[in-house]
């Protein structure tokens, strides 16, 4: 199980920096959305809430209200900034988790949307539970998760260290430990009363500068759980392995690693 105190302010910013690629896909999920000025948005898990800003500005508009939810306050100090320096009224922050959307209303979102998420929640079925709780009759939700059959190649090269060292393959260790197939979250949206209207794999190509930025990137998306459940000796060694592999990725423009996710969208029922 992934640990919510891990975090740091230095990983927190850092995070803020260098979460394009989550930035960038997240905005598919928002254009899926088909969002309108005036409407409620909830950024379930939505870190630093740059995206829930771009939302604010670019989709929603003053008229409208966007709520971002984060466990980590640090990240949510983050966001609140960034609304307060934007001048985004419409735009607020709550630290919570997708499980417990105590800040939400009933029937009170047009729009849910869970970007990189899903993949770290062990149970799914509380936070589906809490989505269509929140979300008014035909409201919708987006949803972006790792792929089970198909995981980033950051999850393969960790598996490989680890299994290289004999300690097997620790479910925290990577940055996406809770992947689902595209049958189980068919299964899971519709479990929880949504209709599905599509799920597709995406594919993204992922450049970084060198090793240092690659882990950068892991460790404070993974709020400081990347190999973060081994001792700091046996956590250096593995990093030194994990860089090694790294190098097989590596061209004249630097490193280049995939990513595999899960786009979903789906609808609350008009009438239930």
């Amino acid at each position: 199980m992934p640990s919510l105190t891990l975090d740091t302010p230095e990983l927190a910013e850092q995070y803020d920096r260098v979460s394009d690629l989550q930035y960038e896909h997240g905005q598919h999920l928002l254009n899926a959305l088909q969002l309108k000025p005036g409407e409620t948005l909830l950024d379930v898990g939505c870190g630093t809430g740059r995206l829930t800003a771009f939302a604010a500005r670019h989709f929603i508009g003053p008229t409208g209200r966007v709520l971002g939810i984060d466990p980590l306050p640090l990240r949510i100090d983050i966001g609140r900034r960034r609304a307060e320096e934007l001048g985004l009224a419409q735009l607020s922050f709550n630290v919570g988790q997708a499980e417990a959307l105590h800040a939400v209303a009933d029937a009170s979102a047009d729009a849910v949307v869970l970007n990189s998420v899903y993949h770290w929640l062990p149970d799914k079925a509380p936070a589906l539970a809490e989505a269509i709780r929140v979300l008014k009759p035909g409201g919708r939700i987006a949803i972006s998760s790792a792929s089970r059959e198909r995981p980033h190649d950051v999850q393969r090269l960790v598996s490989e260290v680890l299994a290289e060292a004999g300690l097997g393959r620790g479910q925290g260790s990577g940055s996406t430990p809770h992947k689902v197939s595209f049958g189980e979250l068919a299964f899971q949206l519709e479990s929880a009363g949504f209709h599905v209207d599509e799920i597709r794999l995406r594919r993204f190509a992922d450049r970084f500068a060198d090793a240092d930025s690659v882990l950068a990137f892991n460790q404070s998306s993974s709020f400081g759980n990347f190999l973060g459940e081994f001792l700091p000796q046996v956590r250096q060694q593995l990093i030194a392995r994990f860089n090694e592999r790294l190098q097989a990725h590596r061209d004249e423009r630097g490193i280049l690693l995939h990513r595999n996710l899960l786009f979903a969208v789906a609808h609350k029922p008009a009438t239930r």
